[in-house]
This record gives C-alpha cells, sequence and structure tokens, in this order.
C-alpha cells in the first residue's frame, strides 16, 4: 500500500452535517474499500474556515481538510469519481507521499 495525502476545499455555506457526512464518506470509503482496495485513515485534519485566493464555483471562503491515509492506487479511481459527483467539494487534490 502507498501512503497518500487528500486535500479537501468544502464550501464553507454547507452546513456542518454535510460537510462531516462528506468527510466521513471519505474515510469509508479508504477503510472498507472493496476486497484488496481496503487501506488505513492515520489522520483528519480540520484546518477551518478559510478565505480563497481566487473564486472557485462562485464562492470566495471554502473549508480545508487535509486526510493522510495508506491504500493500493486501484483504490483512488473510486475516490476521485466521488469527490467530482460531490456538490459541496470546490477542489481536491490527492498527493503521493511516500517515495520509492
Amino acid at each position: 500500500m502507498r501512503q497518500y495525502e487528500l486535500y479537501l476545499v468544502i464550501d464553507a455555506d454547507a452546513e456542518e452535517e454535510d460537510v462531516s457526512a462528506t468527510v466521513e464518506k471519505m474515510t469509508q470509503l479508504i477503510s472498507a474499500g472493496a476486497g484488496n482496495t481496503s487501506g488505513e485513515v492515520t489522520k483528519v485534519e480540520a484546518r477551518g474556515k478559510r478565505r480563497l485566493a481566487f473564486p472557485l464555483k462562485r464562492k470566495v471562503v471554502g473549508q480545508d481538510f487535509v486526510l493522510y491515509f495508506q491504500t493500493p492506487p486501484q483504490a483512488l479511481a473510486e475516490m476521485e469519481r466521488l469527490l467530482k459527483l460531490d456538490e459541496r467539494v470546490l477542489r481536491y487534490l490527492i498527493i503521493r507521499t511516500d517515495e520509492d
């Protein structure tokens, strides 16, 4: 398994329950997986609300979250698909942090 970092910018106008549901959905997807694609979330870091450098989807304020996790590369496609479909997610970035 490889180590990754998921940086999420979520709409600041979203309800607190919706924001926590989005983060929880990602942690469950990483943890549960499908057979050989299950992984482990090591840390979830909430960075709070921040003013964006430029508008994203006509929003100027976003909530930042960083998830540190380990998972096989095959699980990333499903994560990206769900992040693209979620309207509350303004921007995301998945970074591979381990070195080979």
